[in-house]
């Protein structure tokens, strides 16, 4: 037998959308706490993950598991930890990339797992803020757009947040990677 139904349109998708009960704000309530669940349980396979590199390297050290902004994170304090962040994070960075790995391997989904390690992310963080600053007070005095340095995707992403919160400039990304780089520039 041959199905010669039409499919739904947006708009009758939409009148049933608009027709369901009022339980199905509950179940959607509910799926966001699995996907926090979810999460956690991201940020649990991480941090046995990195406990498990940090014993074969034989380094101490404090592992934090936790859900923020909507993406696992795990932490990683102590003493004696600088060999595994790297020059300029390229260690730390490519520690995520196993550990997201691993979280792939254990889940078959991906992850935007967030490392650090300690405390690194935090102060960079701080030292972009300041760069980006920086390159917004050179537009603006200047008029001509300013091109950042090379940076790696994390980076990228807190030098756009605090320009995008600066009225007056923008940024966007060029080239490719390994040397995508912010340009500066007042906005259009």
């Amino acid at each position: 037998m041959t199905d010669t139904s039409t499919p739904p349109s947006a708009d009758s998708s939409a009148e049933a959308t608009a027709a369901e009960p009022a339980g199905t704000e509950e179940a959607k309530k509910s799926e966001t706490v699995a996907s926090d669940s979810d999460l956690f349980r991201q940020s649990e396979i991480a941090a046995d993950y990195v406990e498990g590199l940090l014993d074969i390297l034989d380094y101490d050290g404090d592992i934090d598991e936790l859900v923020s902004a909507g993406r696992p994170m795990v932490e990683v304090v102590g003493g004696r930890l600088q060999p595994l962040v790297g020059q300029r994070g390229a260690t730390l960075e490519a520690l995520q990339e196993l550990t997201r790995l691993a979280i792939f391997r254990a889940t078959g989904s991906p992850s935007r797992l967030l490392l650090d390690i300690g405390g690194y992310r935090a102060a960079r963080r701080k030292e972009l803020a300041a760069v980006a600053r920086n390159a917004v007070e050179k537009v603006k005095e200047h008029g001509d757009p300013v091109r950042l340095e090379a940076m790696s995707a994390f980076e990228r992403k807190c030098v756009h947040d605090v320009v995008n919160a600066i009225s007056g400039v923008q940024s966007e990304s060029e080239g490719v990677e390994p040397n995508r780089r912010i340009v500066v520039r007042a906005a259009d």
